[in-house]
């Protein structure tokens, strides 16, 4: 992949690495829908340039060793194929960007899309969460868009992992919120004794065994505990389902992300009233549950 004395601008490298992650076969799904998304954001931020404005830079020529750079890390990207979050350390959500390293999963999560609006209209008063749990934490992403849009909570961000804890505790302290997030290490509930809350959030891993079994090769650089949850994927969901009413307070609400389990988990339990959220991608990847709802 040595082609730098042919490729002078950053049109020249951004057409040059578009062709190398189609040749490749690259996947992405870890913040970019293509290869030329990718390929834009990779170049952008290499050269320390506003990732939302390529087109004045495109024909700025490059030096020896900016192009070396970009070349780099294309390279990089086709190779090993490691996603573009860990090459780069950064994800976004939203536009809260987070410090990822292959720790922790790469943030994906429709509940920050949710987390934007404030869970309205399940929540009518975001002033008045006064405790919530962000259950599963890994970077610590979701905790801290809590803390954002419930200002006066408490927020317990719990993960097995403590390597994942590292790295979340660096978020919380970029984001200046370590008197608002408690980091704790716990397999789901088991360390919180019988502490309660007016808002659970999860991520929970939710992968099957067969789709474990077919993962891209980018997915394979990230935490396989932050994926596969058994053979239905359901693993953790089912522990969080027999334990999040005691961890409720009376009013409270449980939302939590499933993948593409929502046909398995209303036939698991067909008892439950999900009421399944509405994202950017539809209706069937999270659902919330009240209290009353799990004590029936």
């Amino acid at each position: 992949m040595i082609a730098q004395a042919q490729l002078h601008t950053i049109r020249d490298l951004l057409r040059y690495a578009v062709s190398q992650f189609n040749r490749a076969g690259l996947h992405f799904g870890h913040g970019s829908a293509d290869a030329y998304d990718e390929a834009a954001y990779l170049i952008l931020k290499t050269l320390y340039l506003p990732l939302d404005r390529l087109e004045p830079f495109l024909d700025a020529r490059l030096t020896e060793i900016e192009c070396k750079q970009v070349l780099d890390i294309v390279e990089r990207r086709v190779t090993e194929r490691i996603p573009a979050a860990y090459l780069t350390h950064e994800a976004w959500l939203g536009e809260y960007s987070f410090y990822v390293d292959e720790r922790v999963i790469i943030p994906r999560s429709f509940i920050a899309e949710l987390l934007h609006t404030q869970l309205s209209p399940w929540i009518a008063d975001p002033g008045h969460i006064a405790a919530a749990l962000d259950l599963c934490t890994g970077s610590g992403c979701l905790a801290i868009l809590m803390a954002h849009s419930f200002p006066n909570a408490a927020i317990d961000a719990v993960d097995i992992s403590g390597q994942a804890l590292a790295v979340a505790h660096k978020n919380v302290q970029d984001y200046g919120l370590e008197d608002s997030i408690q980091l704790i290490e716990s397999d789901l509930f088991s360390a919180l004794d019988s502490q309660r809350y007016d808002l659970i959030v999860s991520n929970p891993p939710y992968v099957n065994a067969e789709s474990m079994a077919q993962l891209p090769q980018e997915y394979r650089h990230e935490p396989d505990n932050a994926l596969a949850s058994g053979t239905d994927g359901l693993d953790a969901t089912r522990i969080i389902l027999q334990h999040a009413a005691r961890h409720l307070t009376d009013n409270g609400i449980l939302v939590v992300e499933i993948g593409h389990n929502r046909a398995a988990l209303e036939q698991a339990y067909p008892k439950l009233p999900f009421t399944w959220l509405e994202t950017s991608a539809g209706d069937e990847f999270v659902f919330l549950l009240q209290r009353r709802d799990l004590c029936g």
